[in-house]
C-alpha cells in the first residue's frame, strides 16, 4: 500500500493524496472479501489463450455466452487453458471498444452468471478498456448535461492550440466537436474516433472510479486483465501523449491493486508500437506489466513466408530482449484488429512493407492507413484472416493448410504464451459480406457463426475447416505436454539455413530443436544425431544434414 501512495503522490503531486489514498485502501480490502477463487501463481506450458467474442457462435433464443460455453465445453476445453472474451459490455461501436457501461454484461450475451459459469471450464482474460468510454455513456452524457460531477472527466481542448507533436494511431480528428445541453460547443479529445472519449486521468476522480471497475472485474473472476489502448492514458499538450511517465506510473499502480487484491492475476499490456517502447511497459520486471503483446510476429511470419526466407525472423528474435523471469511476452498471429504493420517499422524496409501491403491487396486484403505528422498517410494495419493473408486466392486446401500450420508451428514454440484466435482456429477465410454489413474493414476477420451450421462444418471429414481444426489441435496437445515449452524455458536462434527459421528450446540436459521450412522448395540443414520428431513419434538419425520439403516443420528431441 505504502507504494500505492507513492504513485499518488507522483501523479497528482499538487493534490492532497491521502484522502484518495485511504479511499483505494477500503476499495481493496472490500474487493479481499468478495474474490475467493484463487489464481494460478505461475505461466507453464499448458497455458495456451483462446481469443474469442463473447458472440461467436449463436443459437436462437439463447445469449449467446450460453451458447459459447456449449461450443467450448464440446470441442475447445480440451486444448485451451484460458478464453479471452474480447469486450463482453455494452458498447455502441468498434465491435465493442466503445463501452457504455463498464459493469454490465451486453444483455445479448447473457449477464455475470455466464460469465462465472464460463470460468468454471477456464480461467478468462477480460477486457479492461482504460482509456475511453462510448459517446452514449453515463459518464459522457453527464458531462454533455451539464452534471457537475463529470465536469472534468474528459479533455476539453481549444482547438487552435497546436497538437501536431501528438502520435496519432487512426487517420481520424484527434479533437471531436459535441454540443452540450446549453448549447455551448466543445472540443473533446478523441484518440481513436468520435464514439471513444478519452478520460482525463488528470483527474483524480477518474483513476478511482476506473480503480474501481479494475478490481470489480478482479471480484467476477477475472485472472488475465488486457489493459486496452493503455499508452495513450496521460495527455499532455507538447508531448507525443503515449508512453508518458505517468502512463506508466498509472499502470505500476494497476499493477500494485493486482498483487495486493488477488496476487497470481496476470496484467498485460496492448501497445501496438515498436519494440522498445513495447517493452518499457515490463517496468523493471516485476513493477508493470507481466506480459506484453510481441506485436513484430504476426506481421513478421507473414513477411517471411511471403518472401519464402527466414533472415528477417532469425534476425529479429536473435536479438529479442525484454521478457524475464516474471515477464513474459504475450505471442500471436491473428486478432479481432488487423496485422498491424507498425511494430515491423526498422525491422523491415519500408519499401519491402508498401510492396508487402500491394501484393496482399491484389489477393483481397483490405488495408487501413494512419494519418503521419507531414499530413501523408501510411499503412498501418492489413484487413484479412490470418489463413487467406498467407496464401493466394488460387492455391490449393492442401497448401493453405501446410502454410497456415508451418505459421502455428512458430506460434506455439516460440517463447512465451501463445494465443489463438477463434477464426484462426476454424479456418475461416474473409468475410466481405461481414465488411458490407458494417462498412468496416477489420469485420472481414470477425465473422459470427450458427451453432448448428459450424459444428456440422468442422465435422465434415476432409473440409478445409476439419483439417486445419484438426492438425491444430494435435499440434496445441502434443505442446501443452511438452516441459520445454514452458515460457521461462530459455531460447536460442539457430543458423541453419536462410530458407528456414530454427529455435532451441533448452532447459539444464534437456533441449528440443524446431526446424521450419518457410520455402516452397526442399532445403537441406546441416544437422547430426539421433532425435524423436514428438509429433508423429518417429525416430530418426541425421549425419551431416537433414531434409525438410516445402513448408515442412518438424520438432525433434535427442535420443541417447
Amino acid at each position: 500500500m505504502s507504494k500505492i501512495k507513492e504513485r499518488l503522490a507522483f501523479i497528482y503531486e499538487n493534490e492532497d493524496i491521502n484522502q484518495i489514498n485511504s479511499l483505494i485502501e477500503k476499495r481493496i480490502e472490500e474487493a479481499k472479501l468478495k474474490i475467493t477463487k484463487k489464481r494460478k501463481q505461475n505461466w507453464d506450458e499448458s497455458d495456451v489463450v483462446l481469443i474469442t467474442y463473447g458472440d461467436q457462435f449463436q443459437e436462437e433464443g439463447k445469449p449467446t455466452l450460453e451458447t459459447f460455453k456449449k461450443m467450448f465445453d464440446a470441442h475447445l476445453a480440451n486444448k485451451f487453458e484460458l478464453v479471452h472474451i474480447l469486450p463482453f459490455y455494452p458498447y455502441t461501436s468498434d465491435d465493442g471498444f466503445s463501452v457504455v457501461d463498464y459493469k454490465k454484461v451486453n444483455p445479448d450475451l447473457g449477464d455475470w452468471s455466464h460469465i462465472e459459469n464460463l470460468s468454471k471450464s477456464a480461467r478468462i482474460m477480460f477486457d479492461y478498456v482504460c482509456n475511453h468510454i462510448s459517446s452514449k455513456s453515463e459518464w459522457f452524457q453527464g458531462y454533455l448535461n451539464g452534471d457537475s460531477k463529470y465536469k472534468d472527466y474528459f479533455v476539453g481542448m481549444d482547438p487552435s492550440i497546436d497538437l501536431s507533436s501528438v502520435t496519432r494511431p487512426r487517420a481520424l480528428p484527434l479533437l471531436s466537436k459535441f454540443k452540450l445541453a446549453n448549447s455551448e460547443e466543445k472540443y473533446i479529445w478523441t484518440t481513436f474516433s468520435d464514439d471513444q472519449i478519452d478520460l482525463n486521468f488528470s483527474n483524480p476522480q477518474v483513476l478511482l472510479d476506473m480503480v474501481d471497475v479494475l478490481l470489480f472485474y478482479l471480484e467476477q473472476g477475472a485472472e488475465y486483465v488486457r489493459l486496452d489502448a493503455v499508452g495513450y492514458m496521460w495527455k499532455e499538450v507538447g508531448t507525443s501523449c503515449i508512453h508518458l511517465e505517468k502512463t506508466h506510473e498509472i499502470v505500476k499502480l494497476f499493477r500494485d491493486l493486482l498483487d495486493e487484491a488477488a496476487k497470481g492475476t496476470v496484467m498485460i499490456t496492448e501497445t501496438n508500437v515498436p519494440h522498445l517502447d513495447n517493452i518499457s511497459y515490463f517496468g523493471n520486471g516485476h513493477d508493470e506489466a507481466h506480459m506484453v503483446y510481441q506485436f513484430p510476429l504476426p506481421p513478421l511470419v507473414l513477411y517471411s513466408l511471403h518472401k519464402g526466407n527466414g533472415s528477417a525472423l532469425t534476425n529479429w528474435a536473435k536479438n529479442l530482449e525484454g521478457s524475464g523471469e516474471e515477464t513474459t511476452f504475450f505471442n500471436f498471429l491473428a486478432s479481432h484488429d488487423g496485422i498491424g504493420l507498425n511494430p515491423i517499422r526498422g525491422i523491415i524496409p519500408e519499401e519491402e512493407i508498401l510492396s508487402l501491403v500491394e501484393d496482399l491487396k491484389v489477393e483481397g486484403a483490405l488495408v487501413n492507413y494512419k494519418k503521419n505528422s507531414d499530413g501523408t498517410e501510411s499503412p498501418y494495419e492489413i484487413n484479412v484472416t490470418y489463413l487467406d493473408a498467407l496464401n493466394k486466392q488460387s492455391s490449393s486446401d492442401e497448401l493453405r493448410v501446410k502454410k497456415f500450420l508451418l505459421a502455428h508451428s512458430i506460434l506455439l514454440t516460440f517463447q512465451g504464451v501463445p494465443a489463438i484466435y477463434i477464426q484462426s482456429m476454424l479456418g475461416s477465410r474473409n468475410d466481405y459480406a461481414g465488411v458490407e454489413r458494417t462498412g468496416m474493414n477489420r469485420s472481414i476477420n470477425r465473422q459470427k457463426y450458427s451453432f448448428v451450421e459450424i459444428e456440422k462444418e468442422l465435422n465434415e471429414v476432409g473440409s478445409l475447416r476439419n483439417k486445419i481444426f484438426t492438425e491444430l489441435t494435435n499440434i496445441i496437445q502434443v505442446r501443452k505436454e511438452e516441459k520445454l515449452f514452458n515460457p521461462n524455458t530459455k531460447m536460442e536462434v539457430l543458423d541453419l539455413n536462410e530458407n528456414v527459421f530454427a529455435i532451441k528450446r533448452v532447459e539444464e540436459d534437456d533441449s528440443i530443436v524446431i526446424l521450419h521450412n518457410l520455402s516452397n522448395e526442399k532445403v537441406l540443414c546441416g544437422f547430426n544425431g539421433k532425435y524423436k520428431n514428438i509429433l508423429t513419434e518417429e525416430v530418426e538419425e541425421f549425419n551431416e544434414s537433414i531434409s525438410l520439403d516445402p513448408y515442412q516443420y518438424i520438432w525433434l528431441k535427442p535420443v541417447n
